[in-house]
């Protein structure tokens, strides 16, 4: 399994507070500048106070499922309202995009996050179904967006190029 991953902080408790009482994190403190992190599974984040800003981008997010469209929906309207209290620095809109209705945004150190719908399961069935690209040549990437979403997938089974 994927076991951890690491965030900065610029303050830690400040941080703690944000993943407490805005995500619901069950946090413990490990060191004066760390912390873990985590929610609904054993994947754990390790947050460090460096003191120094994340330089994450949108492209190398942290995901957080929730069950439904209406749950994102909740998460985008109570993010907005906590921005100032927060110091939430970006939230962009809700969008259905590669295949999920989420949306993004950067908390107070820099973090980049996506609230996310997933299918069950998250991203597992496009590993079910073998959505592996690894070594097509036949494939025109101007034909795809950001991935291979549901609609790309159906044009290649069509096509008779799908692996299965």
């Amino acid at each position: 399994m994927i076991s951890h991953g690491t965030l900065t902080s610029l303050d830690l408790q400040e941080s703690r507070r944000f993943y407490e009482e805005v995500f619901g994190f069950e946090v413990i403190q490990l060191s004066p500048v760390s912390l873990l992190a985590r929610k609904g599974s054993d994947h754990t984040y390790v947050v460090v106070e460096t003191g120094q800003p994340s330089s994450m981008t949108i492209m190398d997010h942290n995901g957080i499922d929730v069950a439904s469209r209406a749950e994102v929906d909740r998460a985008h309207a109570a993010l907005r309202q906590r921005r100032e209290r927060y110091g939430i620095q970006r939230i962009n809109r809700v969008m259905d995009q590669h295949g999920v209705y989420s949306f993004y945004f950067a908390d107070r150190d820099g973090n980049t996050w996506e609230i996310v719908h997933n299918p069950d399961r998250g991203y597992t069935y496009l590993f079910d179904e073998r959505r592996d690209l690894t070594g097509r040549t036949d494939i025109d990437p101007d034909l795809m967006e950001h991935v291979a979403d549901d609609q790309f997938f159906a044009r290649l089974r069509a096509t008779g190029t799908a692996r299965s």
